[in-house]
């Protein structure tokens, strides 16, 4: 019962929006693509896919057989997944490789079974999961990529879906880099029965869920339809533009004017900012676009957003780049070096 309730219920979606404080006017000049007006062959060039992955290879494996079947120079993935771990695994195709991390870093969802060494109780469980709800200490385990030290991961929220005996279905929202096999066995701990994680879905990952994924057979599919046939309607549901990945993050679009500057590593100061999210904050990682909404550039907040709707004909930089995205040139340039 547990295990079909476990299959049913890893659907889920959401989205999340920004208002904009509208800084100054501008006319968008007629360079670059929108997003949404790319073509296959420009989407080959620097996209995402959002797969399904399937328990057995590892999130690198994933990687590299996209690359290969689908004849391309570079991948990279976004989250990586335990072997046996099922679910949500974004792509980067060429350039979208460069904003990858941000995918790394961003909150992810699960639907895990676990099994515990004797029943609980349903009520106890409950309580448990209220407990382990916020900051939590983790140490990644044996078998994680990366350092294992001591850090601080966030759980946001924790619903219990069923418990039967044994056995508790739940779904969990976190942090990126957090460790839901470590949180089992700490519930478990917790409880002096002891626990472990019996199965595990990534139903999110950032934006995407799910709904937006695709099986990598299905991906190796549509490419071949599109080489053969040359029909792209199949593959170019599945490339979804690099911004797609930053929809999360604050942003600020900015002048036609300054578009190159930036591509060439200039930080951007306030007389370029067209508008800027509400939300913004000095410190946060943030994208700056273009009018067109094209992304240009990683960049950190050195104000807020007040600051800038505030006093928006002040001089000094609003924001330093961290990883510029898009191509010098693609805008023309209209600055003078020193």
């Amino acid at each position: 019962m547990l295990i079909s309730l476990f299959l049913l219920v890893v659907y889920s979606v959401g989205s999340l929006g920004d208002n904009l404080y509208k800084i100054s006017d501008t006319v968008s000049a007629p360079y670059g693509t929108p997003p949404d007006e790319r073509s296959v062959e420009q989407l080959m060039e620097s996209s995402v896919i959002v797969i399904n992955k399937q328990a057995g290879p590892s999130s690198h494996q994933v990687a590299a057989w996209l690359r290969d079947s689908f004849e391309l120079k570079q991948t990279g993935h976004g989250g990586t997944l335990d072997p046996n771990v099922t679910g949500v695994l974004p792509i980067s195709i060429g350039r979208a490789s460069k904003v990858i991390k941000v995918m790394q870093e961003s909150s992810k969802e699960y639907v895990c079974l676990m099994k515990h060494g004797k029943d609980p109780g349903k009520d106890r469980m409950a309580e448990m999961f209220t407990k382990f709800t916020g900051p939590l200490y983790q140490i990644p385990p044996l078998q994680a990529a990366v350092k294992r030290e001591l850090r601080i991961r966030r759980v946001y929220e924790i619903e219990m879906l069923e418990h039967k005996s044994q056995s508790t279905l739940f779904r969990v929202e976190c942090e990126g880099g957090t460790y839901i096999r470590n949180l089992c066995s700490d519930i478990g701990s917790a409880l002096g029965s002891g626990a472990h994680m019996e199965q595990l879905v990534r139903t999110k990952s950032g934006p995407f869920t799910l709904e937006d994924s695709v099986s990598l057979i299905d991906a190796h599919d549509k490419y071949k339809k599109w080489q053969d046939s040359g029909d792209s309607s199949q593959i170019s549901s599945i490339l979804k533009p690099l911004e797609s990945m930053l929809v999360d993050l604050p942003l600020i679009d900015v002048k036609d004017s300054a578009v190159d500057a930036l591509c060439h590593g200039a930080d951007l100061g306030f007389p370029g900012v067209v508008s800027v999210s509400k939300s913004m904050k000095r410190g946060q990682l943030l994208s700056i676009r273009t009018t067109r909404g094209e992304a240009i550039a990683l960049a950190r907040a050195t104000v807020n957003a007040d600051e800038i709707a505030q006093n928006p004909k002040s001089k000094g930089k609003v924001a330093r780049l961290e990883r510029v995205i898009m191509e010098r040139g693609t805008y023309p340039r209209e600055w003078k070096s020193k």
